[in-house]
């Protein structure tokens, strides 16, 4: 009997169940009787109705040998008890149990590489969890899932031992020792059988390397299956837009040391011959529009095989089938081999097959956002033709929003209906809002404390609300806003700022004078077509200086001891057709802003205008092109207000010179510290931007070189080139936790007259 339980308590939890129905057989054949009453026995923290309601027998049924098995095999299916027994006294029903022990706690020791959340949630996910049953199999399983989680991140060596600890009432502490150990790196990348590229020029194309300076950033020495598939795509990718038609990966071989500490990958393919494009023909039904598709391909004749451009020319043929309500559309490009010649012939093969209507159209994975702040970025509807066009612009649209990390459409046919198609809009939601307490470190502004709370998806409405509080030396905002995208059904949307900013322009000393400026305003955005937005606004502004101790304010500022107060009309137009707000890589952005004052103290004309253009070289280097250009006017006789001035340098302007000091000099008389900015601008940029050296294509982590001119105008100066100062410079930006980060180190290269120098730079949250 002994050997039988010690070896009853090895089987799997299944098993057992099965077994002791089996075994119980015989001490349930008893004769046939009418159960009167049923009891249960054993129970410590299981509720008695938890029992009643699993039994299949019941009071008043007869109960039989084969009642008596069923009832085991539910009680054992819960899950919830080691043992169960059946017994019968008279006509009354008796059943055992032993309940298994519930976890009451877990714990891990050792614990480095990962947070405990997230093996929590892991063991979570296999059933360990706190309050659930337990049983050795599910601690076994534990082990191999904690250890899964380990080599995930190429700690292969990494060793688990759970340790199990009786408490009170049936239960149980479950603790979890890790040892971690070190990670495997890659020790060698070899590739075999390439003659046509060096290993080198093949091993840049990985993000899998064997180690450099900055690996304890990237990670990129530590070995991973998902990433050696990558990169493995990506070698396939090189050859095949190389004309090497044939090329195949033929096998890829992992080792590891004895140790676990170190791997080395090897990479065997035939590269095949590489064969030239010959020409390119259509073939199939094209929707009489022959000429219309042919200038759609982008495989050039006379030029290397390219799969690339086989690929987007597919691609485009399939999408502007769309465009015409052809949702199935099949499209494929044929080879024909000269293997002789090394030449290569497509025929593009089409089938629109039929035309389809989109029946409906539905939203999943929006736990929090409201479906209508979805639905009402649609451009394709229900009930309407098929339109490739439409819902390519309708996923953008909903990507823009900022609300999800992924948005992904999903053409679904109806079943018994040929001409007509469901989509699926799947999107994955991301926190939208922050709280944020911390300080900051500028080379100008010294420490600054900082506020925040934003939410750009209130309540799931998709309104914006934000209050920002900022100090620092010479620098103190208070800002309000909130933002409805959609005022109106047709997607003006409408704002309400409220700000109260103080500067001190005299950096020399904090006890200097003060700028203060108080306004409230309010602006509408009406979308003109699907990437340009037009602004229209007013504020009503106060400003007024402030003298403090020891410095008085020029004599230019004097007038404004006295608050002097503006109502600006704003008008605004935007247009960004760039790939990403805050890495951009590709594309253009253009703002134009203008506000004019009729009305108060102050009458003037503002208008600035911006121009960004983001061109790739190659997929790791991008340039960068930037132009500022303002002017300012002074109207009904009076001059333009100093306070509205614009001012040049620094970061955000031109780099290698110090914050808001290039312009007109101060007056006879004034502090050589005082700098009033201009009534005109001009501003350009010029930047060359490459991945940091060791940190792979990590867009996030980057440098880059620049060249920086500009500088602010007076009101009697003209606009000239040759008044610019010029800087030339290095810089790292890094999408840090905190934001943008940017430093740059300049030498000023073309240097006016007053202008004062500052080469190393750096602050959170600017652009060129």
């Amino acid at each position: 009997m002994n050997f039988f339980d010690s070896r009853f308590h090895c089987m799997p939890f299944a098993i057992k169940a099965v077994a002791c129905a089996a075994l119980s057989l015989p001490a349930l054949a008893v004769e046939p009787f009418t159960v009167r009453d049923i009891r249960v026995e054993g129970l410590q923290r299981i509720e008695p109705g938890t029992v009643f309601a699993s039994l299949p027998v019941r009071v008043g049924d007869r109960y039989t040998t084969d009642s008596g098995a069923a009832a085991i095999r539910a009680l054992f299916a819960l899950g919830l008890f080691k043992d169960v027994r059946l017994e019968t006294q008279g006509d009354v029903l008796v059943v055992v149990v032993e309940e298994r022990p519930s976890v009451a706690l877990v714990e891990f020791v050792g614990l480095k590489e990962f947070d405990k959340d997230v093996l929590t949630k892991a063991l979570r996910d296999i059933g360990l969890a706190e309050g659930r049953p337990f049983d050795k199999a599910l601690a076994d399983r534990a082990e191999q899932e904690l250890k899964r989680q380990y080599i995930s991140r190429s700690l292969y060596g990494a060793e688990v031992v759970s340790t199990t600890t009786p408490v009170d009432r049936n239960r149980v502490n479950l603790t979890f020792t890790i040892t971690e150990g070190g990670p495997a790196k890659i020790g060698q990348i070899e590739i075999v059988g390439n003659k046509a590229f060096t290993d080198q020029t093949l091993r840049d194309q990985f993000n899998l390397d064997t180690g450099g300076w900055m690996s304890w950033y990237t990670k990129s020495d530590r070995y991973s299956r998902t990433k050696l598939n990558a990169d493995l795509e990506a070698l396939r990718s090189y050859y095949l837009s190389r004309g090497f038609l044939e090329f195949r990966i033929d096998s890829t071989q992992v080792a590891m040391s004895p140790n676990k500490q170190e791997m080395s990958i090897t990479i065997n393919v035939t590269e095949g011959e590489r064969f030239v494009t010959s020409g390119v023909s259509l073939e199939g039904n094209y929707l009489d529009r022959d000429d219309e598709f042919k200038a759609l391909i982008k495989i050039a004749v006379g030029k290397p095989y390219n799969a690339e451009t086989v690929a987007e020319t597919t691609k485009a043929f399939t999408e502007y089938f769309g465009k015409f309500g052809f949702a199935f559309a099949r499209v494929e490009a044929k080879p024909v081999i000269d293997r002789q010649n090394n030449r290569v012939q497509f025929v593009l093969q089409a089938e629109p097959s039929r035309r389809a209507y989109v029946r409906r159209i539905q939203v999943a994975g929006n736990d929090r956002t409201r479906d209508e702040v979805i639905r009402r970025e649609f451009r394709q509807l229900e009930s309407s033709w098929y339109d490739g066009d439409k819902i390519r612009l309708s996923r953008d649209r909903v990507d823009r929003l900022g609300y999800f990390t992924s948005v992904n459409v999903e053409t679904m046919e109806v079943p018994g209906a040929q001409d007509q198609v469901d989509l699926l809009f799947t999107v994955t939601e991301k926190p939208t809002g922050s709280i944020s307490l911390g300080a900051g470190f500028s080379s100008i502004e010294k420490v600054a404390l900082n506020f925040g709370i934003r939410q750009d998806n209130a309540f799931g409405s998709g309104n914006f609300l934000a209050l920002e509080v900022n100090t620092s030396r010479f620098n103190q905002n208070l800002v309000v806003s909130t933002t409805n995208p959609y005022y109106t059904q047709n997607g003006i949307s409408r704002t309400f700022d409220f700000f109260h900013r103080t500067t001190r322009p005299f950096f020399g000393n904090i006890n200097s004078y003060r700028i203060i400026n108080t306004g409230l305003g309010t602006r509408f955005g009406v979308p003109v077509t699907e990437t340009d937005t037009v602004f229209l606004g007013v504020n009503a502004e106060q400003t007024h200086v402030k003298e403090g101790i020891g410095i008085q304010a020029p004599d230019r500022l004097r007038e404004y001891l006295d608050a002097k107060t503006a109502l600006p009309i704003t008008v605004g137009w935007a247009r960004d057709r760039r790939d990403s707000a805050l890495v951009p890589t590709r594309g253009a952005l253009q703002r134009f802003n203008s506000d004019v004052s009729l009305a108060g103290d102050l009458h003037y004309a503002r208008a600035n205008y911006q121009f960004q253009q983001y061109i790739p070289l190659t997929k790791k280097y991008t340039f960068a092109f930037n132009a500022d250009v303002g002017l300012g006017q002074g109207l009904n006789g009076q001059a333009f207000p100093l306070l509205k001035n614009y001012y040049v340098g620094g970061l955000g302007s031109v780099r290698g010179f110090e914050r808001n000091t290039l312009g007109p000099p101060p007056k006879t008389g004034e502090a050589v510290t005082f700098f009033p900015g201009g009534s005109k601008k001009l501003v350009f940029n010029a930047e060359f931007i490459t991945p940091f050296p060791g940190a792979g294509n990590d867009k996030t982590l980057r440098l880059f070189g620049f060249t920086d001119a500009g500088r602010a105008f007076d009101a009697s100066e003209n606009m000239s080139l040759d008044k610019l100062s010029v800087s030339a410079g290095v810089g790292l930006s890094w999408i840090s936790p905190m934001g943008p980060l940017r430093f740059s180190y300049a030498m000023p290269v073309v240097k006016q007259t007053n202008d004062r120098i500052q080469r190393l730079q750096f602050q959170i949250g600017t652009s060129f």
